[in-house]
């Protein structure tokens, strides 16, 4: 199942994001590993886990262009998911 959600970021700032799992896991399972991909242009400057969430802390990026951030984990029961974010970076 992927969902998009849509953000607007200053192409300044450093801001964190989260994707979060939390309603799709099933009782005790938990996130064992994951992987972020960003569009060229936007800066992943770092990333942690919990063990139903990962955030991406973002800075960079164009004014006028959407830049999309995707996250894949797999889970400790062998579950896989993706979930793509877009951000929209503008000068405020």
């Amino acid at each position: 199942m992927a969902v998009t959600q849509t953000f607007t970021k200053d192409s300044d700032a450093i801001l964190d994001y989260e994707f979060n799992w939390t309603d799709w896991l099933s009782p005790s399972e938990t996130i064992s590993s994951y992987v972020i991909t960003a569009s060229p242009g936007i800066t992943v400057d770092s990333d942690t886990n919990t063990e139903d969430k990962v955030t991406v802390w973002l800075s960079s990026g164009t004014a006028g262009q959407p830049y999309t951030v995707a996250c894949r984990i797999t889970t400790n029961q062998a579950r896989t998911d993706e979930r793509t974010m877009t951000i929209r970076v503008t000068n405020r």
